[in-house]
């Protein structure tokens, strides 16, 4: 069979490839700890499933408009004038099936063949493909770890030309979890306000931080808010992945093009969700630190332990839930290798750096119990040994 041109270029997800053999040798018995979970393992909170079964009740289950319902639409105004200083209307919003959705549509509605899209290294690995499958170019900035994996306007300046046609800026990051300081951010902004490009804003992780205060760039002037779409969606901060309820916030004319590409691929994300996510934004928000405070414990536990492990480097993450050592020094191959070892040898599976475009490290999530962290851990330093 003769497949797309498009589809033949796009790399599989190797997450779900390892959390697929992760499960497959469970199943065979082989107790494997995973650290490949871009998930919280915490439970939607209560509010949130009862809006969802109340919402059934109710027979909210029919179409909604395609891109989402008005009093969702309310609801993400208000929480990003309240958490983001923000002011947006109802038309400036769309709701999607997720926020991978979100970027999705945003990239098909900016890009076409010949346009570059800049995406900072390392990087959620689904952002080149995404830029693929719209025929354009991800060009890739390497991010320099002794600026915690942050990039300055003089890594821009290498990298645009006349083709560039959006940033796409991840703060909190996936996988390194560093977040942009307001200072950074700005000198971001002002550098790119008189520069025709736009600027996706991935905040997805934006409450999951630990002693920094998350900024978006869209907030820090009139210029930049208005070449900026910002991505958010329920998934990390209410524990909500599997219900698939992302979001858009930008130009009315961008919002338009993609609530009218999304009438004609997914139409409507489900109407359930909707409504449960109206009470994740509206409702009691107690859970969210309550959350955060836990995953503190884990990076601070999980960190102090890979930096006494010898061959191994890891910065303090400030946000997210993700830690990103450096394995060089284990001697061990790169990062596809020691991925491998790992889960064959102490039965421990962690994400190779190399998808993230650094195959100098490995990605561990510590969104799973302290348990578990404890004990992958211990296989991980006595494998080292």
């Amino acid at each position: 069979m003769q497949l797309s041109k498009r589809i033949s270029n796009v790399e599989p997800s190797l997450t779900l490839a390892i959390s697929a053999k992760e499960k497959e040798m469970k199943k065979q018995g082989i107790p494997v700890i995973g650290f490949g979970a871009g998930e919280p393992d915490f439970d939607t909170p209560d509010n949130v499933k009862k809006a969802a079964i109340d919402a059934i009740n109710k027979g909210y289950t029919k179409y909604t408009p395609a891109s989402g319902i008005v009093e969702l639409k309310e609801a993400i105004c208000k929480k990003l004038k309240r958490d983001n200083n923000l002011e947006y209307s109802n038309a400036n919003i769309v709701v999607s099936c997720g926020a991978k959705h979100s970027i999705y549509n945003i990239i098909q509605v900016l890009c076409e063949e010949g346009d570059e899209v800049l995406i900072p290294a390392p990087y959620w690995l689904s952002y080149p493909e995404i830029v693929k499958l719209a025929s354009a170019e991800p060009v890739i900035i390497q991010a320099a770890s002794k600026n915690n994996f942050k990039i300055t306007t003089k890594d821009l300046e290498k990298f645009i030309t006349s083709k560039t046609k959006v940033l796409i800026l991840n703060s909190p990051s996936n996988p390194t979890g560093s977040v942009y300081s307001k200072e950074e951010l700005k000198a971001l902004a002002d550098f790119l306000s008189n520069k025709d490009i736009y600027i996706i804003s991935d905040e997805i992780y934006e409450k999951i931080v630990y002693d920094v205060t998350h900024i978006s760039i869209a907030s820090l002037s009139k210029k930049i808010f208005d070449k900026t779409i910002v991505v958010n969606g329920m998934s990390k901060v209410y524990s909500m992945t599997g219900w698939r309820i992302g979001y858009l916030a930008g130009n009315k004319d961008i919002a338009d093009a993609a609530a009218n590409l999304q009438s004609h691929s997914t139409s409507n994300p489900t109407s359930i969700s909707q409504w449960a996510a109206v009470e994740g934004l509206n409702g009691e928000q107690s859970f969210v630190d309550k959350m955060a405070k836990e995953f503190r414990k884990r990076r601070d536990y999980i960190v102090d332990r890979l930096n006494n492990m010898p061959g191994i480097e890891c910065l303090n993450p400030e946000g997210a839930f993700y830690v990103f050592p450096k394995i060089t020094g284990l001697n061990r191959g790169g990062s596809m290798e020691v991925t491998e070892k790992l889960l064959q040898e102490a039965h421990v599976a962690v994400v190779p750096g190399a998808v993230f475009g650094a195959d100098e490290y490995i990605r561990l999530s510590y969104a799973t119990s302290m348990k578990n962290i404890q004990e992958g851990m211990d296989r991980l330093e006595k494998w080292i040994g």
